[in-house]
């Protein structure tokens, strides 16, 4: 006869120091079984696991939430805040709360230990790093520790998942201590009622520093020396940190350290920029096949049309970014997991903080040349929101690899294939230059963002710089996986949405000009491939283009992109490249009639022999040079703008992040124009 079980569900706060180790546990216990959801009116988000366990006739369901990392409930940024707020508030249910410690620093992690445990709420102590202690021969005498907290206290080691399931059956038997760690007499004077209180009075405060507050630490430390010398016995050399100070010597010197981090970055932006390539023309090719063989295969019309021309190309602007994003957050996750983000961090945060940006920026902004979307994405690991968010705006101003097929065009019509001092190409230069003018210009726009964005929350660079690790495969798979999830469902939905916004305003029109070309279009697409007459069916697609909704728009904005040079041909480009900014050259090949089979060079020639009514170049260096900067400062990106909505979690932001960037892009491509023409 099988065993009969029943299900218990409990609700777990996962809660710790950066760097303990809270992280992998969370992965270690749910797995891949987590989603992402936002807490209520800010912008970090709330990640939520599931993990089943068979005890005693029972079937526990563990629903745990990880909160952020913190020092203290007294917070000091908002990531802080909202942990505190978790653990104060009314509207969530915690049945326990587990508190992750670092084995080999006690002494930091049990501040937050004893304000967890004056909340009174059941809790548990999971401590965390226990192999790396042992190795470090620090001794804890855990039982001593257990009576003197009044709770549990179970060794783990989460990267190795050692001591998992005592934890679970702590986390099921867990109790309120009766202990407790403030001081009474401060109690008394202040007529706090309890220490729930106290933390929600202060929580919502970034900038508290109150005397009850440091009385409280003082207090509480007091303690901690008590406990930590009495049951921890501490080697006088840790052998693992003693390794760690020779290589950080190195590490964050203040020129070693910089040559260091240029190398790191150096090889993070060639996985990204070139390795990437390759599976993102797979992916590529892969789509192409797949809408020639649906083209081919499935009966002319309007549903062959929406997949082809529609839903397949959304599809595909999602997925291709999949490998830059899977890279990233690869190179994030090792970099992490090691211990030297925390490094690149600390050695540039006194250099950006002058630009309004943080340490942690770095990382995003040199990868944000290779693409803008996984690099805002990475901009989760800056806790101070005004930093993130201005890391944010002025990432998309960082010429991506998406802008190169607009610039070789561009570059190509008005400048000759030349040496400059006879080792130097002239395109080569001129594209050096608007990279390095995009990284100017992001420095500048963020410095002035500094000024403009109001905020009152402080800006603390605490970070206790940790032991060098050797990175786990399991856990940043883990990460990259979700990250990637995290983009296909949030991201995606809204770029596909508008993919097939734009196939529809590009494929219908009004008229009987329109209908006309339509049929006839149709009618030659049905005809056997050998008699079809490219030459003729791409003169009618072009026909159709600037009769069709979206060139009726390019038509109607002509005269707001006259002064910068631009006919209505740009302006279709320009709509179009909304989906993607290197639509913009197929946009152009169709337009000038250049078939899809010939080469680059094809529709150069005919941009090259576009003439004005007074028979002068149409592409001069007036009109070249404006549609360099527009494309440079333009936020011509729509997975850009879907990812910065998701990132921000707010439309505010994302629209006056596009009106900003439109506003530069148009005034930079207004004033070279007038300047060179």
């Amino acid at each position: 006869m099988s065993e009969i079980y029943k299900n218990t569900d409990l609700n777990i706060a996962l809660i710790g120091n950066p760097n303990a180790g809270k992280s992998t546990l969370f992965n270690a216990l749910t797995g891949l079984h987590q989603k992402t959801g936002n807490y209520a009116g800010v912008t970090f988000d709330k990640y939520e696991g599931k993990t089943t366990f068979k005890f005693n006739q029972l079937i526990y369901n563990f629903f745990i939430t990880d909160l952020p990392g913190t020092y203290s409930l007294y917070p000091k940024s908002i990531d802080e805040r909202v942990a505190c707020k978790f653990l104060v508030g009314d509207a969530e249910k915690t049945d326990v709360v587990v508190v992750v410690l670092d084995a080999t620093n006690l002494k930091r992690s049990l501040l937050l230990a004893t304000q967890i445990i004056d909340l009174k709420y059941k809790t548990v102590i999971a401590l965390n790093l226990i192999d790396e202690a042992e190795s470090q021969l620090i001794k804890i005498d855990i039982k001593s520790i257990e009576k003197y907290l009044g709770i549990e206290v179970i060794a783990i080691d989460s990267r190795h998942k050692t001591g998992i399931d005592n934890l679970k059956k702590a986390i099921i038997s867990a109790k309120i201590s009766d202990s407790f760690f403030y001081d009474i007499n401060e109690f008394k004077q202040q007529n706090l009622s309890n220490y729930k209180t106290v933390i929600s009075k202060y929580s919502s405060d970034l900038n508290a520093n109150s005397d009850f507050e440091n009385n409280d630490k003082i207090y509480r430390f007091s303690l901690i020396n008590y406990l930590v010398t009495k049951y921890v016995d501490t080697p006088k050399k840790l052998r693992l940190k003693d390794i760690t100070s020779k290589i950080d010597a190195i590490a964050t010197h203040k020129i070693y350290g910089y040559a260091i981090l240029i190398f790191v970055l150096f090889l993070v932006f060639q996985f990204i920029f070139f390795v990437a390539e390759y599976p993102m023309h797979w992916i590529e090719s892969a789509f192409l096949s797949l809408q020639f063989f649906i083209k081919n295969n499935l009966p002319t019309g309007h549903l062959n049309d929406l997949i082809v021309n529609g839903l397949l190309p959304g599809i595909s602007g999602v997925v291709m970014f999949v490998p830059q994003i899977a890279f990233l957050f690869l190179f994030i996750g090792i970099l992490e997991d090691t211990g030297y983000m925390a490094r690149a961090s600390f050695i540039m945060d006194k250099v950006m903080r002058k630009f309004g940006l943080s340490g942690k920026s770095v990382i995003p902004l040199i990868s944000g040349t290779a693409c803008a979307v996984p690099s805002i994405m990475a901009t989760r690991s800056i806790s101070n929101f005004k930093e993130r968010l201005i890391t944010i705006f002025v990432l998309p101003l960082i010429s991506c690899s998406a802008r190169l097929p607009v610039y070789t065009l561009i570059i190509s019509l008005i400048y000759p294939s030349t040496l400059f001092l006879g080792i130097f190409n002239v395109k080569g230069l001129v594209l050096l230059l608007l990279y390095l003018l995009g990284f100017l210009v992001t420095l500048t726009a963020a410095f002035v963002l500094k000024k403009i964005i109001k905020s009152k929350e402080v800006s603390f660079f605490i970070m206790e710089l940790p032991v060098y690790r050797f990175p786990q495969p399991k856990n940043i798979s883990i990460m990259v996986i979700n990250k990637v999830k995290v983009f296909i469902k949030d991201a995606g939905k809204i770029i596909l949405a508008l993919s097939i916004v734009l196939w529809f305003l590009s494929s219908n029109g009004y008229g009987k000009q329109f209908s006309d070309l339509k049929n006839q279009e149709i009618a030659l697409n049905q005809l056997a491939s050998s008699k079809i007459n490219d030459s003729l069916l791409n003169n009618i697609s072009t026909k159709k283009l600037e009769l069709s909704y979206v060139g009726k728009l390019g038509h109607f904005i002509e005269p707001i992109l006259k002064p910068l040079g631009f006919d209505w041909k740009i302006g279709i480009a320009i709509i179009t490249s909304f989906a993607a900014r290197e639509v913009f050259v197929g946009t152009m090949a169709t337009i000038y009639n250049s078939n899809s089979k010939q080469n680059l060079q094809s529709i150069q020639q005919k941009l090259q022999n576009e003439k004005n009514i007074n028979g002068k170049p149409k592409y001069n260096i007036a009109v070249c040079w404006s549609l360099l900067l527009f494309y440079a400062f333009a936020l011509q990106c729509m997975s850009t703008v879907a990812v910065t909505k998701r990132e921000t979690k707010s439309w505010k932001w994302t629209l006056v992040q596009f009106v900003f960037m439109t506003t530069l892009a148009y005034v930079s491509a207004f004033s070279i124009y007038q300047l060179l023409s």
